[in-house]
């Protein structure tokens, strides 16, 4: 049982990336998911989450309109499509999952976490 991120990776001011979040042993269909990052030397913040009933989502001001989670159940995957991105997008980026939670955005514990991806933008 376990949540593992994928799709992080270098890429260059403008560019476009595609993080999954992948469940295995439940069901992200009953969860709330949330993704996080970790800027270098700072804190860790979140980014956008998704709701577990009725897929409501919510962005941080600093990805909204760039950013996009979504969900994918026939995979049982959520997806983070990062669009136009800045160097201060750089970070590690890991996912948490939390069963029926409306949202999953505070930095804290919850049921499952990832190991995260590091993304790089370079300029």
């Amino acid at each position: 049982v376990q949540l593992v991120e994928s799709g992080g990776g270098v890429v260059q001011v403008g560019g476009s990336l595609r993080l999954s979040c992948t469940a295995s042993g439940f069901s992200l269909d009953e969860y709330g998911v949330g993704w996080f990052r970790q800027p270098p030397g700072k804190e860790y913040e979140g980014v956008a989450t998704i709701s577990s009933t009725d897929d409501r989502t919510f962005y941080s001001d600093s990805v909204k309109g760039r950013f996009t989670i979504s969900r994918d159940s026939a995979k049982n995957t959520v997806h983070l499509q990062m669009n136009d991105l800045i160097p201060e997008d750089t970070g590690l980026y890991y996912c948490a999952a939390d069963r029926g939670a409306q949202a999953v955005y505070i930095v804290g514990t919850y049921e499952y976490e990832g190991p995260g991806t590091q993304v790089t933008v370079s300029s």
